[in-house]
Order: C-alpha cells, then structure tokens, then sequence
C-alpha cells in the first residue's frame, strides 16, 4: 500500500540506493528533506520511508480535496463515524512468523539521547469486553529483541490497560505499522470511550473514495487490511524505563516507568515498506496537529457564526500555536473567539485572530495582521497559570501562561485597515 502511495508522489519522492544505518542516518536524510517523502532502498536489508504525510497539500492531493477543506473533512467523519466492513484476507497474511527480533528490524534509532531504537509510527489496537475497538499512536522503546516499552499517556488504551494490570492480567493488543492516511489521522483523534477510531477512518475512507475500511479479524480483534506490518502482542502489568525521547517540539521527553510490551507474531506484506516518523519532523506535525484543528474551529464557531479557517501553525510544532479567521459581527468577537480556540484545544498556549482576508497559510500576512492591526494594551488576551501541554518545556508541571492576540479590524473603522488592491 505504501508503495502504491509513494508512486502517486513521484515527482517529489527522493530514492536513496545505497545501505543507510537506522542509527541517525535515516534522521539526518529526514531532516536534509524536510517536507519531501524519502524511500530507503536497504536498511539491514529492508525498504523504510518516512516524510511521506509532511505537508497538508500532498495529504489533501491524496484525498482528493483542496488544503482548506482538510479541517472540515477530518471533522466531518468525526461527527459522523461509519461502520467498517470485515474482509476475508489481507496481504500481510502471505507472511507470518514467531521467528524474529525487533533489533533486526528497520526501527529507528533517531536522536543521540533517545533511550534506543523506537517505534514512531505504531498504532495500537485492542478491544474491551463490551467490543469497543480503539485505535491509538503509542511510542515504544525496543528492549530486546521480543519487548518494548509503550509510553501510556493516560486515556483510553491506558484505562483498558490499567483494569486488565490491576488484575494482574496481559493486555491483547495489535500494533500495525505503514498505514495510508484516513488511517493515521483517525488514529490521532479523541473521540468520546465507546466511539472507535476504527469507525472514523472508515468514514474518511468512504468520503475520498467511496468505500469503507475493511478490516481483517485476527483472534478477536480487527485490523485494517492495508498495513504493510502487523504484531500480535500483549501489554504486562510489568513496568520498565522508557525514554529518553525526542517529541514534537524537538526535545528531549523525560524517563518514565511504563507498561512492558510483548511483540509475539509478525505478518507483513510481500516487499513491505517500514514507516518511519521522525519525532519533531512535519510530518509528526501533521499527523498529530490536524485532527485537533477540527476541535478549534468547532469550538470557536460556538461563539462566532462566520469561522473561515484554523491553521496550527508549523513554528508552534501544530501543537501550541494556532491561527484563526472569523468575520466579526461583534467587536469583541476576536477575543470571544481566543478564548474558544483555548477551550478547543486544551494544549493551545498562543492563538491569533485575524478577519477573513488574511491568508491563515501565509506567516507573512499575520505578521501583517499583526503588524498593522493590533495594539499590546487593548487586543492582548494573557491567562496566567492555565493548564497546558505536558510537551511544553518552559512550562512547569503542565502548566503555562497563554496569551491570545486580536488581529481584527475594529467594525467602526474597517476602512481605515483596508488593503490597497488595484
């Protein structure tokens, strides 16, 4: 499957030939790309990419829509999740084994400081006992050659995990790695417990192609037919180090104690492509800011009727800065709208708003906005001591300063703001 995708994207994909160690090269050629999709031919004998979803055009290219339509897309199938459809096989079935070692696979040691080799790109699956189905990123730390450590951050893998450890019991998990996008940005959703990820990608999937997920039952559980590797595993109560680890803003998470994973069975696809997403790289970006974008604009279209667009921003790691365009109908709108924007997005530390002829996707134009419509003592928003992103590393104990800046033109004077157009 990913090789399908990368050959839609063969006027930007870079091809390097020759044998390139996962320890910090495929880092370094990631980030000499930046945003361009790289296919390694031979890493210890198998094919890697990474890159592959870092810019919002090529995602949208492959869906079939304009980059302005991507936050209403995503948000479209979160409010309206579809239901997946069983399938008889898949590819990766073709290969199966119990004989391998994850120190042999294609997993990247990324950063100098990271804790070892990582899984970047896994997607957990698991299933409680009511048949709820969740679908979520966890990074692991490889251990050894059967074990990893799996960084839990407390929601809803961690709940149906911590009930199966206080019990003393193993948690049945599938990790599945290189899977196409409805998939990856389904996975990085919150929906409410009992509404599957699973359920959002088949609506993307029906959307921008006119099909549903399929889905392959192994010993209970569903995967998506398309994933280039699969792993049956089970989550210990057992607790070992995980980390250090480059996030998405580019430094270094701290050690924890986490859940001991255990990579039993292995299935791949024939030539299977590993995915590799660099921590801190714009695809990370993508990847874990899009889904979020949908919360913003639904949240500030609650207190302003005309929402035209929200960007979090590539400088703010599309996590902790945000841009949104309104029309006022108020002029205290753009403050009401700061405001909502925060609610939507909890982790959110800075926000702008600017009026509907600012182009959200030019940094330039807010400047602008910024420069030629906003004055510190009246347009200013500060919240001190506000819950923030954990990720955040001038904060202290999750918690920040935000601030909000209303780049709005004042309703009374918008002539006075107007651009010169010829």
């Amino acid at each position: 499957m990913i090789r399908e995708i990368l050959n839609q994207f063969q006027d930007e994909l870079i091809i390097v030939d020759k044998p390139v160690s996962k320890k910090f090269e495929i880092t370094s050629y990631l980030l000499q790309h930046k945003t361009k999709p790289v296919l390694f031919k031979d890493v210890d004998g198998w094919e890697v990419a990474g890159n592959i979803w870092s810019t919002r055009e090529r995602i949208a290219r492959y869906l079939g829509i304009k980059r302005e339509e991507l936050v209403h897309f995503i948000m479209e199938a979160m409010e309206n999740p579809k239901p997946y459809k069983e399938a008889k096989t898949a590819e990766f079935f073709k290969n199966s084994t119990k004989d391998f070692s994850l120190k042999e696979l294609p997993v990247p040691h990324y950063f100098p400081r990271d804790g070892g080799q990582y899984f970047t790109s896994a997607i957990y699956i698991a299933k409680d006992e009511n048949g709820f189905v969740n679908l979520s990123y966890h990074r692991t730390m490889v251990r050894d050659e059967k074990t990893g450590t799996v960084r839990l951050v407390p929601r809803h893998l961690y709940a149906m995990w911590k009930d199966k450890a206080e019990h003393g019991e193993e948690l049945d998990v599938r990790i599945i790695i290189g899977n196409p996008i409805h998939i990856l940005l389904a996975a990085a959703t919150s929906p409410p417990y009992g509404v599957s990820e699973l359920s959002i990608a088949s609506s993307m999937s029906e959307i921008a192609f006119g099909k549903p997920l399929e889905v392959v039952n192994i010993n209970g559980i569903p995967v998506p037919i398309e994933s280039e590797f699969v792993f049956e595993a089970k989550i210990l109560p057992e607790l070992d180090k995980e980390g250090p680890f480059v996030d998405i803003t580019g430094t270094y998470d701290i050690v924890r104690e986490q859940p001991v994973v255990v990579f039993e069975k292995m299935y791949h696809v024939e030539r299977p492509i590993f995915h590799a997403l660099l921590s801190s790289g714009y695809e990370h970006y993508m990847l874990m800011g899009l889904p979020k974008e949908p919360q913003i604009y639904k949240s500030v279209k609650q207190v302003v009727p005309k929402v035209h667009g929200v960007r979090l921003t590539e400088g703010g790691c599309m996590w902790l800065h945000a841009v949104v365009s309104i029309t006022k109908q108020h002029d205290g709108d753009g403050k009401n709208a700061i405001l909502a924007a925060f609610a939507g997005h909890p982790s959110l530390k800075h926000v702008i708003v600017v009026d509907e002829d600012i182009n959200i996707y030019d940094d330039k134009e807010i400047e602008w906005a910024v420069a030629t419509r906003f004055q510190a003592d009246k347009d200013l928003v500060v919240i001190p001591n506000a819950r923030g992103s954990s990720l955040d590393p001038s904060g202290e104990k999750g918690f920040t300063a935000k601030w909000g800046i209303d780049a709005t033109k004042p309703l009374g004077k918008k002539e006075e703001f107007e651009r010169a157009k010829l």
